[in-house]
């Protein structure tokens, strides 16, 4: 059932290097995928602390630096104070940390049946095609049209709705933290690759359970072990607020650091077979997930059970495009360009 896609890359090729050895983070090269090209595995083997000019920014990349950095009061929000601090994990995975961020005020109720029904009328738009994009076609516009049902449009206009459309009031005033839909792209992205890829775990995951929030459920763990191994956003940006040790040496003190999330999901200190996607592994931690009461992040859950649920039924032998292998991008946020599909 778990997939293994090693960090494989012929021995030829190698990450730009700064002064001193340190491998350049913003790199040609290391911003289109820095797993290939080894990038983060060498960080964190090599230069577990180093300062990157490029990025103006102190570099974390071992699972162990980066948990303190995100849940160490010595640290802080970067550039400005308002992030939060203590054991509460900072803004991370779908959370943009918006100051005016509060509880999910619409209930479920509510928002599951905008997000299921949202998803259902792009499935089936896409399920008489002989090939279809779900990136372009079901992930850029499930989040938008999502957020215009849950404001009390029954049938939103989704040709007419543009990408990352705000629809602030319709989620009780969560601010920025539901009004940008790119992050929930990537993630939605990320997870329906994944799922696609083991079509045992998509038959195992969605057979016969109900349609709750998916909390604890296979589905569930799937798009929590999603956030781990291909999480949207690759780095989060702190300040030290005095000296801390780390394990590759001591921050100074009113310094940018830059916890590479990318990296600290896939450390082989903290998390076995890191490079697998395994939604069943028993090390699974919900750190690099983000605050569990975060609006986006509980949206994001809601579209990829329902997103998926939707695609299944509209299309129950969809299966990739002949020949196509799903290819993630970015460095800063990350998500795969395209997943090309037969519907049946």
């Amino acid at each position: 059932m778990p997939v293994d896609r090693p960090e494989a890359l012929p021995a030829a090729r190698r990450p730009h290097r700064l002064s001193g050895g340190l491998p350049g983070l913003l790199a040609p090269g290391a911003t289109t995928d820095p797993y290939r090209l080894r990038l983060y595995r060498l960080l964190r083997t090599d230069y577990p602390l180093g300062y990157d000019p490029a990025l103006g920014a102190w570099l974390l990349s071992r699972y162990a630096d980066v948990a303190l950095a995100l849940t160490d009061p010595r640290f802080t929000g970067y550039p400005h104070d308002g992030a939060p601090r203590g054991r509460a994990p900072v803004p991370l995975g779908l959370c943009r940390g918006s100051l005016v961020c509060g509880p999910l005020t619409v209930p479920w109720s509510t928002a599951a049946p905008a997000v299921e029904r949202t998803a259902y009328v792009l499935a089936r738009r896409i399920a008489g095609r002989d090939r279809a994009d779900l990136v372009a076609d079901f992930c850029r516009w499930l989040p938008s049209g999502a957020a215009a049902a849950a404001a009390g449009l029954a049938r939103p206009d989704l040709g007419a709705l543009p990408r990352g459309a705000r629809h602030r009031r319709a989620l009780g005033g969560a601010g920025d933290c539901t009004g940008t839909t790119a992050l929930r792209e990537h993630a939605l992205a990320s997870f329906l690759a994944n799922m696609l890829d083991d079509p045992d775990l998509l038959a195992a995951a969605t057979a016969g359970e109900p349609h709750g929030d998916g909390s604890g459920s296979l589905l569930g763990r799937a798009w929590a072990e999603t956030l781990r191994r291909d999480p949207p956003v690759q780095i989060v940006l702190r300040r030290t607020r005095t000296e801390v040790a780390v394990s590759g040496g001591t921050l100074p003190a009113d310094a940018p650091v830059a916890c590479l999330i990318g990296a600290a999901g896939r450390d082989p200190a903290r998390f076995a077979a890191p490079d697998r996607f395994d939604p069943l592994r028993s090390d699974a931690d919900p750190l690099l997930i983000g605050p569990a009461g975060c609006p986006a992040a509980l949206l994001g859950r809601l579209e990829a059970e329902h997103g998926l649920r939707a695609l299944l039924t509209a299309m129950p032998g969809i299966r990739w495009a002949d020949g196509f292998r799903p290819v993630a991008g970015g460095l800063l946020t990350r998500g795969p360009r395209a997943l090309l599909v037969r519907p049946s």
